[in-house]
C-alpha cells in the first residue's frame, strides 16, 4: 500500500452505500417538493429533501453531524405528520415508516456511533414506531348503542328459513335467515364440511369469474357456474345430483362475466315434470327453464325450454348484450333484463325490460322507454330503442302489490350525455317500479340528475315494513354508489327520508346540460366521507405520497360530482365502485338493524378527443378485428366526441398502492327505528395486499375494497366475505366484533347464504374471485357447519 493511503474497509463502503441511498432519496423528494410547491401544495417535502441531501453528504464525509442534521429532519417530520394526520395509524405509514428506517440506517452508519447502546436505541426506536403504527392501524369499530334496538313490526312477507328460494333469500331481498343454530357463542366451532368445484376456470387470456349466490330448494342446492352450467347438489353433502350445460360459447363471455344467480318457481297445486322449475339467463342471451328434480329442460317453456332474448334487440355481438343477473318472478311473471357492456357505443343494444309467462315462456309485455305504450316485439325491421338505460343488477318484487323494482343504470355511454332522449334523462340512474301484469310504470325516482359519472344503481332494493311515526309502512331501501340510502314507500314511491337539492360543481365538456344541483338524503345515516384533500393522499413511502399529491394538484377536483373534463384529469370521489354495489344490504327485522358493507375508493379519469382515441386504437367491441383489443383503461364511447380513460384503481407508480389513504371499504350497522349508527368498522385486512402487488400477510384491518353482500341470522350473526383478503367472517351484529373467520380458496366477491338440511344449519359461499378486484379466480362453493 502506498505511503499515506488509508485502507477503506467494509465500514466505509457501508457508510457510502447508506449515504448514496439517502442522497438519491433526498434529491427525488426535494425535486418533487419544489414541483408540489409550484402547484400550490405542501411546503414540507422541499426542505425535508434538502435535509436528506445534507445528511447524505455529511455521512459520506464521515462527519458526526450527519446524525444531528437528520434528527432535526426527523423531529420536524414527526411534528408535521401529527399536524396533518393526527393519530391515524394508516395515514402515518408513508409519513413515518420510511423516515424511521432512515433514522436507523443513519445511526448504524454514522462514524463513532457503533456503540452497542446507540445500536440498541435505534432498533428500539424502530420497533416502538412500528408497534405504535400497528396499534393505531388496528381498525377498531365504534361500540354499539347500550340499548338493544327494538324489533320492526312483523314483516308482510316471510323470510328465508330452511330454504333459500331467491338471490336475496326471498324476492324481498332482506338477506335474513330465521335460522339460529349457529350462534355468537358457538360460531368459533364452524368448520368447512364440503367443497364443490364446477370445473369452469378461465384458460389463456380468458377473463371471467363467478359471483353466484345459490338457491336451496328442498334437499337440493342449485348453483350456476361462470359458463352458465346449472348444477344441483345434495344440500347436506355437496354431492352432485345433476348438471345442465347450455353450451354457452366462450365468445359470449363479456369482460368480468358471471352468473350472479338463478330464479325459482313452483306452480300452485301442480305436480309432475317442471312443476318446480329453475330459470336462468345465459350470457348468450337465452332464458332457460329446467325441472328442479332432473335438470331436464321444460318442454312447455318457449322452444324446448328456452326463449331467445335477442329478439328485437337488433345489432349486437357476443359479449355486448349479456344477461348476468337472474330473472325476478312476481305473480307468475319472470321479469328479465340484461347487462350491456359499458362505454362501447352510443348505438348500443337496448336496455328493454321484459315480462315472460313463467309457465309458457310467452312474452307478456316489454317496457321500452323509447316506445311508450308499445308492449310487444318491435315491428319487422325495427328494434327496441337502442342505447337506453339497462338493469344489469338484481330486481326485487312484491307479490301482494304486483310490483317489480328495477334499479336502472345509465344510457349508453356513461360519461357523455348530449344525445340522450327526454325519456333517458327521466329514467337514467332511477329506481323504477313496474306493474308486473301490464309492464306499466307505477312510479320512479331519479337518484342522480343527468348522470355522467357512472353512478348507476348497482344494488338490489330491499323490502321492509319501515317504522315511521304513523306506524310501519311497506318500504324499499335502496343503497347507492355515493354511499347514501334512499327509502321509499314502495306502494307509491313517496320518500320516507328527507332530502335536499345541493349545488354541485359545474363546467366540464357539457356545461349547459349538467344539473346545477343533486339530491342528498339528510335525515338518515350515510357512509359518505369528507371531500378529498391533498393530505389524504397515500402510498407506502414518502415518494409514493408525494407523487399522488402532485397528481391530486394536477387534477380537477371540486368535491362530489366534479364534471368530466378533457383538459386535465378529474377526480371522482366516491368512484364508480364506491358505496354499495351488487351485494346490497341485509336487514334483521327482529332487531330492526340494517347492515351494509361499502367501498371508499376514488377514480382519476380523463376524456380523450375522438381523433386521439381513434389513433390509439380505441374501437368499440363490434368494430374490433380478430385478436384486436382496446388499449387498457380506455373505453371508446363510440359515436360520441369523447373516449374515456378510466383509472378506477388510482395508484402510486413506485409501489402500486392506492393513492388515497385507507380505509377503502367498511361495514356498518344502522338502527332503522332511531336512524342511529350502531357501529361502523373497516372491512378487510392487509393480508392479501401490499406494495408491488405482493401480499403483506399483515392481519391488521385496513379496510379493503369489497363487493358482495352479507347475510344476517336470527341468532345475531352477520356473515360476509366480499373484501380482497379472501376471508369469510362472522360478525356480532350487536357490537361489530369479528367472532370467527376462515380463509377461502379464492376471492369471495359473492353473497353468502344460509339454509338447513337434515336438521343442520349450513353457510355456503361461492369463492369465484373477481378480475377487477384482483382477487384469485376460482370455481369453488364452500359449505360450513358446526362440528
Amino acid at each position: 500500500m502506498p505511503q499515506g493511503q488509508v485502507a477503506r474497509g467494509s465500514w466505509f463502503w457501508w457508510r457510502a452505500f447508506v449515504a448514496a441511498l439517502i442522497g438519491v432519496f433526498g434529491a427525488a423528494i426535494a425535486a418533487g417538493g419544489l414541483w408540489l410547491i409550484l402547484l400550490g401544495g405542501s411546503w414540507y417535502y422541499l426542505p425535508a429533501g434538502i435535509g436528506l441531501i445534507v445528511t447524505a453528504w455529511l455521512l459520506f464525509r464521515g462527519r458526526g453531524g450527519a446524525l444531528w442534521v437528520y434528527l432535526l429532519v426527523y423531529g420536524a417530520t414527526v411534528l408535521w405528520a401529527l399536524w396533518e394526520a393526527g393519530l391515524n395509524g394508516w395515514a402515518q405509514v408513508p409519513r413515518l415508516v420510511a423516515p424511521t428506517v432512515v433514522l436507523v440506517l443513519v445511526i448504524l452508519a454514522a462514524p463513532g456511533l457503533r456503540r452497542r447502546g446507540t445500536w440498541l436505541a435505534g432498533i428500539a426506536l424502530a420497533l416502538l414506531g412500528g408497534g405504535a403504527l400497528a396499534y393505531l392501524a388496528g381498525g377498531r369499530g365504534d361500540a354499539v348503542a347500550a340499548v338493544e334496538p327494538e324489533p320492526l313490526a312483523p314483516q308482510s312477507a316471510p323470510d328465508a328459513g330452511a330454504d333459500w328460494p331467491a338471490y336475496g333469500g326471498t324476492h324481498q331481498a332482506r338477506r335474513y335467515s330465521t335460522l339460529g343454530q349457529i350462534t355468537p357463542e358457538n360460531v368459533a366451532d364452524l368448520r368447512p364440511v364440503w367443497t364443490f368445484r364446477t370445473g369452469d376456470m378461465p384458460v389463456g387470456d380468458e377473463r371471467f369469474s363467478n359471483q353466484n349466490t345459490p338457491l336451496k330448494i328442498g334437499d337440493q342446492l342449485l348453483i350456476c357456474s361462470a359458463m352458465n352450467k346449472v348444477i344441483a347438489l345434495d344440500a347436506a353433502t355437496g354431492r352432485e345430483n345433476w348438471r345442465h350445460d347450455p353450451q354457452v360459447s366462450t365468445d359470449a363471455i363479456p369482460y368480468n362475466a358471471t352468473c350472479r344467480g338463478l330464479a325459482y318457481h313452483a306452480a300452485p297445486q301442480a305436480d309432475g315434470v317442471c312443476a318446480q322449475r329453475v330459470l336462468m339467463n345465459t350470457l348468450d342471451a337465452r332464458l332457460i327453464a329446467l325441472d328442479v328434480r332432473t335438470g331436464q329442460p321444460c318442454a312447455d317453456f318457449g322452444q324446448g325450454g328456452s326463449v331467445d332474448l335477442t329478439q328485437g334487440i337488433g345489432h349486437t355481438v357476443p359479449g355486448w348484450y349479456a344477461p348476468t343477473s337472474p330473472p325476478t318472478v312476481v305473480r307468475n311473471v319472470a321479469v328479465v333484463h340484461s347487462q350491456v357492456r359499458d362505454n362501447q357505443r352510443r348505438d348500443a343494444p337496448s336496455g328493454v325490460v321484459r315480462g315472460y309467462d313463467v309457465q309458457s315462456g310467452a312474452l307478456l309485455w316489454a317496457w321500452d322507454m323509447g316506445r311508450p305504450g308499445e308492449k310487444g316485439l318491435p315491428p319487422e325491421g325495427e328494434t327496441y330503442t337502442r342505447g337506453t338505460p339497462n338493469v344489469w343488477t338484481i330486481a326485487s318484487g312484491d307479490d301482494a302489490l304486483g310490483q317489480v323494482y328495477l334499479p336502472l343504470g345509465n344510457s349508453a355511454v356513461d360519461y357523455w350525455g348530449s344525445l340522450r332522449s327526454e325519456a333517458e334523462n327521466t329514467y337514467s340512474t332511477a329506481l323504477v317500479a313496474l306493474d308486473v301484469t301490464t309492464g306499466d310504470v307505477v312510479w320512479h325516482y331519479q337518484t342522480v340528475h343527468y348522470d355522467v359519472w357512472d353512478y348507476d344503481l348497482g344494488s338490489q332494493g330491499t323490502l321492509v315494513d319501515f317504522p315511521t311515526q304513523d306506524g310501519p309502512v311497506p318500504a324499499l331501501i335502496l343503497p347507492t354508489k355515493q354511499g347514501m340510502f334512499w327509502i321509499f314507500d314502495r306502494r307509491t314511491g313517496a320518500l320516507l327520508v328527507e332530502t335536499e337539492e345541493r349545488p354541485v360543481p359545474q363546467g366540464g365538456v357539457e356545461p349547459d346540460r349538467l344539473s346545477p344541483t343533486q339530491p342528498f338524503v339528510t335525515d338518515f345515516p350515510n357512509v359518505l366521507k369528507p371531500d378529498l384533500q391533498e393530505r389524504h393522499m397515500w402510498g407506502t413511502t414518502p415518494l409514493d405520497q408525494l407523487w399522488c399529491r402532485i397528481e391530486f394538484r394536477r387534477s380537477d377536483y371540486r368535491g362530489m360530482y366534479t364534471p368530466p373534463s378533457a383538459e386535465r384529469p378529474w377526480i371522482q370521489f366516491p368512484g364508480y365502485n364506491g358505496g354499495s354495489d351488487w351485494g346490497g344490504v341485509a336487514v334483521d327485522p327482529a332487531r330492526g338493524i340494517m347492515v351494509a358493507n361499502y367501498n371508499i375508493t376514488a377514480n382519476r379519469n380523463q376524456l380523450i378527443p375522438r381523433e386521439k382515441a381513434d389513433a390509439l386504437g380505441a374501437a368499440p367491441i363490434d368494430q374490433l378485428e380478430p385478436g384486436q383489443e382496446t388499449p387498457e383503461n380506455i373505453n371508446p364511447q363510440g359515436d360520441t366526441p369523447w373516449a374515456i380513460r378510466l383509472n378506477p384503481g388510482w395508484r402510486a407508480p413506485l409501489t402500486g398502492v392506492l393513492c388515497t389513504q385507507p380505509p377503502y371499504g367498511g361495514i356498518t350497522a344502522i338502527d332503522l327505528r332511531t336512524r342511529l349508527v350502531l357501529w361502523d368498522r373497516p372491512l378487510g385486512t392487509a393480508r392479501r395486499n401490499g406494495p408491488f402487488g405482493l401480499p403483506s400477510m399483515l392481519p391488521f384491518d385496513i379496510g379493503t375494497p369489497n363487493n358482495g353482500g352479507s347475510v344476517v341470522t336470527a341468532s345475531g350473526l352477520v356473515f360476509v366475505a366480499a373484501a380482497t383478503d379472501d376471508l369469510i367472517r362472522a360478525i356480532d351484529i350487536r357490537s361489530g366484533k369479528v367472532l370467527w373467520q376462515d380463509v377461502l380458496p379464492a376471492g369471495g366477491q359473492a353473497g353468502p347464504m344460509v339454509y338447513e338440511a337434515g336438521g343442520r344449519q349450513f353457510l355456503v359461499i361461492n369463492a369465484g374471485g373477481h378480475d377487477f378486484m384482483e382477487t384469485p379466480i376460482g370455481d369453488y362453493f364452500v359449505a360450513y357447519a358446526l362440528e
